[in-house]
């Protein structure tokens, strides 16, 4: 939904007030970003904190999930963003605004209610083109997960499907259903066997 007919440069943008729902920039517009829904949210969380604890070696993952990216001409707030430790722009400095400026190892979209898939895919190509190594289009409803990469598309994966991100972070692979495994409600301490 674009929220202004009016053309800003992304300076123009960045200095706008921060809005919720997130307002993000592309092309001269800008558009609001979609409130996430329950079952948007989970996936959200879980993946980002699925990125960071199943990531190994010497340069594991830090993700940030509902971060602005400012990098290629947009500035954007995916679902989901993961950066290799070496290249995660931390600062301890938490007085001022701190946006990601670089592009993320990482990019992760989770399609709720009313958004185009196609949008969504396009958006990932976008993320791809401009120096994302993986991007993932996440669709709760029909519990698929696409992946985009600079060499191609996966294609729609599902069920024990294997998302494997070992080219961005060493024993980083895990199922669709783990994925969607995340929507299941957990059993209450009191019914335990």
């Amino acid at each position: 939904m674009t929220v202004s007919g009016q053309r800003l440069t992304l300076e123009e943008f960045l200095a706008l007030p921060e809005e919720r729902p997130a307002l993000e920039f592309a092309d001269g517009a800008i558009t609001a970003k979609m409130s996430p829904n329950l079952h948007h949210g989970r996936l959200e969380a879980w993946l980002g904190m699925h990125l960071e604890m199943s990531s190994a070696g010497p340069d594991p993952l830090i993700s940030f999930t509902e971060a602005r990216v400012i990098f290629g001409g947009r500035s954007n707030v995916p679902d989901a963003v993961a950066y290799k430790a070496s290249r995660a722009p931390l600062d301890e400095d938490v007085s001022r605004d701190a946006y990601l400026t670089i592009p993320p190892d990482i990019a992760i979209e989770v399609t709720s209610p009313g958004q185009s898939i196609e949008d969504q895919d396009d958006r990932c190509r976008w993320y791809v083109a401009n120096g994302v190594t993986v991007a993932l289009r996440v669709h709760p409803r029909t519990r698929v997960i696409r992946l985009f990469r600079a060499s191609g598309e996966s294609g729609d994966l599902n069920g024990d499907d294997v998302i494997d991100l070992e080219d961005v972070a060493r024993g980083l692979r895990f199922t669709v259903n783990d994925v969607f495994g995340a929507l299941r409600p957990r059993p209450r301490p009191d019914q335990d066997a």
